[in-house]
């Protein structure tokens, strides 16, 4: 079987990969969704599949919880780093809402994770354990820093090595992204680039000592997929036969920053990267998909996460699916708390699900989103004579685009997702599917930093109390294979 690059056609940026024996590992942001700090495997480098998650709740504040109105949109868990050291699994990131640490480890890395006390902030992460005992951490932007950590992570070591080991000046995003690895006795500094005027790079630096000076440079700057954004930021990798692969990750519009495979050889110790393949032949491994079709009965699919931490005592499930309930009054999707998400996926996506809104209440909306700052949804709402179908969007302005009458309290919904347009069309089923509204123009944006996700939601705008149930969701992929 043929399979395309991108390895996986949807939002996992931040990559950072290890191998353990035959299995490979790779860690990816979650920043507002929970559960989070998500780890996939891989036996082959393109089949991947759900791992575990570092942590169910991080319990750090009220904004994590939407209980402050507005949330922890582009913040939350960032580029993780992950290792394997002494048997253990390791996974250090940063939090931007908490400008704090936070270190996990695990035997095993279907967990369960344990957190440990880690002082500090570290932008862009990457952990050494080096072969003489000492831990280091690099971090930063522009100004990249090297910090020897003590033994158990915990907090800068009392007089350990503290230095700037690369600065740039270049106007636009200077050197970030780190990547720090020790091979054959020497230390190479992955990071990403991307000046003014040009394409976001791939660079590699390379020192004979920590205390030494790095020198190199861009090792990569290509368009890729038809698009002119250049794949770079995220780690390297070995294969058992001894072959080297850079796992990237491209801004692809609405849809995210999707991991990208790039072989890599070396020449004179130093990496090179000659282009960006097309494709991999690769045998069909069996691996759980990253989405899922799904009851809605307990216990819900592994690949579901929630937009910012869930309030459990409103969820109920049971043999008819997923029931939702309000807890108070907002304005719009993006401030409801417990609405249950997954990723898109590209090219393009299609997701359907009933609404059953038997227990609604007048000023209530409950349906399928997508969910980004300039959001796009179709809910069955309740009115004080009857309910109707709407969908309403925020482009400019959150507005009401589209309403219809309906006579029943259940309803299917649908959702289709073409990422060669960036746009959704919603449908609603009627003895056969019919479309409500205009398409939708979905924007990647830095408000929510995040591509865009399915969203099932209920929330109310008049009074709290009401509830709603979810069931029978599908999901089908239209994917790039030959």
């Amino acid at each position: 079987m043929r399979k395309e690059n991108p390895i996986i056609f949807a939002d996992y940026p931040d990559l950072d990969i290890i191998r353990v024996e035959d299995t490979y590992y790779m860690c990816t942001t979650t920043m507002h969704v929970f559960p989070g700090g998500e780890i996939l495997r891989s036996r082959d480098l393109v089949h991947w599949e759900h791992c575990a998650y570092a942590y169910e709740t991080l319990g750090e504040h009220p904004g994590q919880r939407l209980d402050d109105g507005k949330g922890i949109y582009g913040q939350g868990m960032w580029a993780g780093s992950l290792r394997h050291h002494n048997g253990l699994f390791h996974l250090v990131f940063m939090c931007n809402d908490t400008q704090s640490a936070y270190y996990f480890t695990a035997e095993k890395a279907e967990g369960p994770w344990t957190r440990h006390p880690m002082a500090g902030f570290y932008h862009d992460p990457s952990v050494l354990f080096d072969d003489d005992g000492r831990v280091y951490i690099v971090y930063g932007n522009r100004d990249i820093h090297l910090t020897e950590l003590l033994p158990d992570l915990s907090a800068p070591k009392e007089g350990g090595l503290d230095r700037i080991i690369l600065r740039d000046d270049c106007e636009g995003l200077g050197w970030e992204g780190s990547h720090l690895y020790k091979l054959n006795g020497r230390y190479y500094l992955f990071g990403i680039h991307w000046p003014k005027g040009s394409l976001r790079a791939q660079g590699c630096f390379v020192a004979d000592s920590l205390e030494g000076e790095f020198t190199g440079g861009e090792i990569l700057c290509q368009a890729f997929h038809g698009r002119n954004d250049g794949p770079a930021q995220g780690g390297m990798v070995q294969t058992p036969q001894g072959d080297w692969y850079l796992m990237l990750f491209q801004d692809h519009g609405a849809v995210g920053r999707i991991p990208v495979l790039v072989p890599m050889a070396w020449e004179k110790d130093f990496p090179v990267v000659q282009g960006i393949p097309e494709s991999f032949e690769r045998e069909d491994i069996p691996c759980k998909p990253l989405t899922c079709s799904d009851s809605l009965r307990a216990p819900l699919n592994e690949v579901w996460q929630w937009n910012h931490e869930p309030h459990g005592e409103l969820i109920h499930q049971d043999e008819n699916g997923l029931r939702l309930t309000t807890d108070r009054v907002v304005e719009y999707v993006t401030q409801s708390v417990n609405t249950l998400t997954q990723r898109t996926f590209g090219p393009r996506c299609t997701v359907e699900v009933t609404v059953d809104g038997a227990a609604m209440q007048p000023g209530d909306y409950a349906g399928l989103c997508a969910l980004q700052g300039r959001f796009g949804q179709i809910a069955l709402t309740r009115h004080a004579d009857g309910y109707a179908l709407a969908v309403t969007t925020r482009e400019d302005e959150v507005a009401q685009r589209a309403c219809i009458p309906w006579t029943s309290s259940r309803v299917q919904l649908r959702a289709c997702f073409d990422f060669d347009t960036d746009t959704v069309r919603f449908f609603y089923h009627d003895g056969a599917w019919q479309p409500l509204g205009e398409a939708h123009q979905l924007h990647y944006l830095l408000d929510h930093f995040m591509g865009c996700r399915i969203g099932l939601f209920m929330y109310s705008t008049r009074e709290p109390g009401g509830s709603a149930r979810v069931s029978g969701f599908t999901y089908h992929v239209e994917e790039e294979l030959v």
